[in-house]
């Protein structure tokens, strides 16, 4: 294709349901395996940012893939386009990203001959978190598919939290021995900086809420939250940054969002390039999902020594020990929420202890140089030397 470069190494497929996810989550990847002499082959549905990826010196495809799709025949007709490209390329190994992508790509890797797998599953998604009808009567069939498309010994599953190492274990959907826990996909520690963050005097407490706009990831806990705060009379922002998500069946319209703004409950950022920059102008990081893999959004503003509230939910307590490095609340629970920034508002030194150790523990464990090598080794059990 038009300003994609030649191919140099041997070839390894990176398949998203997202260019955009590609781009914030797997580049950093991507330019690893680049770097040491493979040749990466990125594949998702078209978007802007499949140029930003081109332009880093990656080879990307657009897929003609639909992420709500439930029509068998396109289905089969991105699963035969898929074996197609596949057999065409003839990588060395096909890593899949999230549970559709995961499932397809290892199906038509599986169809084109490519014995080495890997499907990365960044929590369990809308099917296993909706209570709705639909979600219930897909589950069974993902459940199917997984096992179909990641059995095997050429194949392996990895999963960003340890609830959900434990489910995959209780439902026998892939073999233990073939599963890998790595914690999410890395955050640049280096660039978040960590400076002390005493609050001016006469400065409302600035609160931020970082995530793609859905309801599952609490924000309609985080708007009751900020109203039953602000009817208190507390002097506090509540910032939301994020882009809508249509493609998503959870996602918020955008008009509800719109009047949240209009009715003074918060202030909507939209999409934001520069997470560092605003990461340092706020003074805590609040993410009240239902369930995640492992947020980077949290990671981000631990390493920026944040202190951070979240759920006590799978994913997110992987990264909040309560009392910690943050504090955790029960799901779906707006006054808890409301309760514990309040918390955090009251007590300027308990924020301060709390951020300065997750700064320590995102460090520790959540570097992208240690994500980055622990994939790695994912690929050397898989492939000869």
């Amino acid at each position: 294709m038009t300003g994609t470069p030649a191919r140099t190494g041997r070839s390894i497929v990176l398949f998203a349901n997202t260019d955009w996810y590609l781009y914030n989550f797997r580049r950093s990847l991507a330019l690893a395996l680049l770097e040491r002499g493979d040749d990466p082959l990125l594949l998702s549905p078209p978007g802007p940012y499949g140029e930003r990826l081109r332009a880093l010196g990656l080879r990307w495809e657009p897929v003609p893939m639909q992420r709500r799709s439930l029509d068998p025949l396109r289905e089969a007709r991105l699963l035969l386009w898929l074996a197609r490209r596949l057999r065409r390329e003839r990588p060395a190994l096909v890593h899949g990203f999230t549970i559709k992508c995961a499932v397809y790509g290892a199906l038509a890797a599986r169809w084109a001959g490519i014995p080495a797998r890997v499907g990365a599953v960044a929590g369990l998604g809308y099917v296993f978190t909706s209570r709705s009808p639909r979600a219930r009567l897909l589950r069974p069939l993902v459940r199917g598919l997984m096992r179909a498309a990641l059995g095997g010994r050429d194949a392996r599953l990895v999963l960003q939290n340890r609830d959900d190492v434990a489910l995959f274990a209780r439902a026998r959907l892939v073999d233990s021995a073939h599963v890998r826990l790595i914690p999410g996909s890395g955050v640049d520690c280096a660039r978040f900086d960590a400076r002390r963050r005493d609050r001016a005097t006469g400065r409302p407490l600035r609160v931020l809420l970082a995530t793609r706009l859905l309801w599952d990831k609490g924000l309609a806990e985080y708007v009751a939250a900020a109203r039953r705060l602000r009817g208190e009379g507390r002097d506090i922002a509540f910032l939301l940054a994020g882009d809508p998500d249509p493609g998503n069946p959870a996602a918020v319209p955008v008009a509800t969002v719109e009047a949240w703004v209009a009715d003074g409950t918060l202030q909507w950022l939209g999409h934001v390039d520069d997470m560092a920059a605003l990461l340092a102008d706020v003074d805590v990081a609040v993410l009240p999902s239902y369930r995640e893999g492992l947020p980077k959004s949290l990671i981000e503003a631990a390493a920026c020594a944040l202190p951070l509230v979240t759920t006590d939910v799978p994913g997110c307590r992987d990264v909040v020990d309560d009392g910690v490095d943050g504090l955790r609340v029960p799901a779906r629970d707006a006054a808890a929420l409301a309760g514990a920034i309040a918390r955090l508002h009251d007590d300027p030194a308990l924020a301060h202890r709390l951020g300065a150790a997750a700064r320590v523990r995102a460090l520790a464990q959540f570097d992208e140089r240690i994500v980055i090598a622990r994939t790695l080794d994912v690929y050397r059990e898989l492939l000869p030397p």
